[in-house]
Formats: C-alpha cells, sequence, structure tokens
C-alpha cells in the first residue's frame, strides 16, 4: 500500500531513510533548509553533500517549506540535531497534530534533558509517537549493505505500520515497546563511541577495546535502568547493537571526534573537520551533570569529561580510570531482569 511520508532534515540518516522510502514504492517529500542542495537533489538526484557517489530514487522530492513537506502526510520523520529539534517541530504544532511522527534523533535536550520523544509528547500531545534506532550508519545503508533498526513505541499500529513501510531485502526493522530505554540507548552510546575513537588513536590492543566496549554497556544500562528503562532493551539492537558499530566503524561522527582528541587535537578542531553533528559531545555534559544528581557511578562518562571538558591530558585520565574502585561484572542478575518483566 502507498503511503505519504514526510522526513524532516537532509542530513545523511534522512536522507538514506528518505531513500529506503522511495524505493519501497511511498510518496517521499524531504525537508531541509539548504535551497542550492533542495535543487541539486530535484534535478540532479544526489545529495552531494552527504553522499555523492549514490544517486538517489528520482521520485524523492526535496522542498525547503516544511509545511508542503508534511501537509499530506500520514507519518513523520524527524531526522534533525537534536538542538534544532524542538525549534524544527515547534511552528508545526497544527500540521503534525495527531499524524504518526518517528524521532531518529539520537540526543538530549540541554536545557529539560528530555528526550525527543519527550519534545515531540510535549510538543504534539495528540501525535502518535515513536523513535528509531540501531546499529544504522548512513553510509552503508546507502549501500545498501544488510542493516537492522528497532523502531519502538508504545503504540502497535505506529511499530506495524513503521515496520510495513522501511521493511526491504536489506533493511530490517525489529519492535519494541520500550521507547524510553531505546531512545536513550541511542544517545548514551555516543559518548562511548568518543572513548573508543581515542582508544584507537592510541594504539590500544584488541583487550583494551572489549574491556571499553563491555564496561560501556554495564555504565550505560545501569544509568538507564536508574532513569526507568528496561535492562533487557540494553542486549538488543538498541543497546550492545548500536554501541558496538558506533564504538568499531571509523564512519561512526562520534569515533572521528574521538579519533581526533586522541591525536591530539582540540574539541573545535575535531569538530570542525568532521562538519557534522557529534551528539556525543552534547550528552556528555548533560549525563555527567545527571549521573552525578542520581549518584549512579559512571567512571568512563567521568574519565571522557575530564579530558574533553576539564582538558586534562588523556594519559592521566586513562591511569585514573585503571586505578579506580573495581565493581562486579555484571549489574543484573537473571532474577532481577524477570521480575522487571
Amino acid at each position: 500500500m502507498k503511503r505519504i511520508v514526510a522526513v524532516l532534515g537532509g542530513g545523511s540518516f534522512g536522507t538514506a531513510i528518505a531513500n529506503i522510502l522511495c524505493h519501497n514504492g511511498h510518496q517521499v517529500k524531504l525537508w531541509l533548509r539548504d535551497h542550492q542542495l533542495a535543487d541539486h537533489i530535484n534535478h540532479q538526484h544526489v545529495n552531494n553533500r552527504y553522499f555523492p557517489d549514490y544517486p538517489l530514487h528520482p521520485a524523492l522530492i526535496a522542498t525547503t517549506d516544511p509545511v508542503q513537506a508534511v501537509a499530506d502526510a500520514e507519518l513523520v520523520f524527524i531526522a534533525t540535531p537534536s538542538k534544532a529539534f524542538r525549534a524544527t517541530i515547534h511552528p508545526l504544532q497544527q500540521q503534525l497534530a495527531g499524524k504518526c511522527i518517528v524521532s531518529t534523533t539520537k540526543g538530549i535536550e540541554a536545557d529539560s534533558f528530555m528526550l525527543m520523544s519527550q519534545i515531540l509528547q510535549q510538543e504534539i500531545p495528540t501525535a502518535k509517537v515513536g523513535v528509531l534506532s540501531g546499529p544504522n550508519l548512513a553510509k552503508e545503508i546507502m549501500a545498501k549493505g544488510l542493516t537492522a533498526t528497532v523502531i519502538a513505541s508504545a503504540d502497535n499500529e505506529l511499530r506495524q505500520l513503521v515496520q510495513s513501510v522501511l521493511h526491504c531485502d536489506y533493511f530490517r526493522v525489529y519492535g519494541n515497546d520500550d521507547m524510553f530505554g531505546v531512545e536513550l540507548g541511542g544517545a548514551l552510546k555516543n559518548i562511548y563511541a568518543i572513548v573508543a575513537g581515542m582508544a584507537e588513536a592510541m594504539g590500544m590492543g584488541a583487550n583494551t577495546k572489549s574491556m571499553l566496549i563491555t564496561r560501556a554497556l554495564a555504565e550505560m544500562s545501569r544509568f538507564a535502568v536508574n532513569m526507568g528503562a528496561n535492562p533487557m532493551t540494553f542486549i538488543g539492537l538498541a543497546g550492545v547493537g548500536d554501541l558496538i558499530v558506533t564504538c568499531m566503524s571509523p564512519l561512526s561522527r562520534n569515533f572521528q571526534v574521538g579519533m581526533a582528541l586522541g591525536q591530539g587535537k582540540s574539541l573545535e578542531d575535531a569538530e570542525a573537520a568532521l562538519g557534522q553533528i557529534a551528539e556525543g559531545v552534547n550528552t556528555l555534559q548533560l549525563v555527567k551533570d545527571q549521573a552525578d544528581q542520581i549518584g549512579v557511578y559512571m567512571p568512563l562518562v567521568s574519565g571522557l569529561y575530564e579530558v574533553v571538558v576539564m582538558k586534562q591530558p588523556v594519559e592521566k585520565v586513562v591511569r585514573s580510570l585503571m586505578l579506580g574502585e573495581q565493581k562486579t561484572d555484571v549489574d543484573f542478575s537473571v532474577t532481577e531482569l524477570l521480575a522487571r518483566q
């Protein structure tokens, strides 16, 4: 069944999602701010800023008018940076009322510590809200590499709708009703990708990388469960799956920032070279403050905070991490997990 869909945000992931939707036969409008880029997409069928080597489906329509983009859409994906999220949807409250809206943004609002789904529920209370998250590097999706993601929502009809419009022979969509856990996992893993990038730049071995990823999973799930998430979510695609890909792939924006920091570059130079938003940098200080406030032990977050915000030498922080308190390996027992179901 052909659907009318809008994608707000013409960055790498928004473009990749819009392209899948078009190839699946749906009518898609992609909103972006850049008039020149919109014209290029409409006439040359290429997003030359993010994917100059990958042609887009010729039916994809780019527009710089957000009202026109969402006017007839029954399903709207939002793929803007977290800093621009509320400002993007606020003027569209009337047009988005009652629609199915899915956030693909993996970040946290600075002043409120709200996730994007919570902003959606506040700004557009009549909308059906979901989040899409998982190990999804946009460039691999454009190359049609086999990929899986998670649609999380309390609304079963929305989950089924998203699964039906995105599923194809290289893209699978799994459902989850723990929207908070899926979304928080997507935001938290960006912090650890920066740590992993630093480790890579410093030439650390496989033992170290394995330790970092495993302890990152323990740390992020400990924080998320304290905030109300289901710990089982973190053993799925939106938890450990997303953590692995973002901590292992040089395509990850946050990993690239970590690499630059590990090579001795400043944060400003690292972000300038990236040319895109690395959400982990913004998320780091917010999570550090929140963890301190609720008393959750997060040594990797604290260590990265010392490097990025307090400008401490990386080597000194790494040594202090190894001398820190030794906790138990696994935080949750099977009995405890079952009790939470």
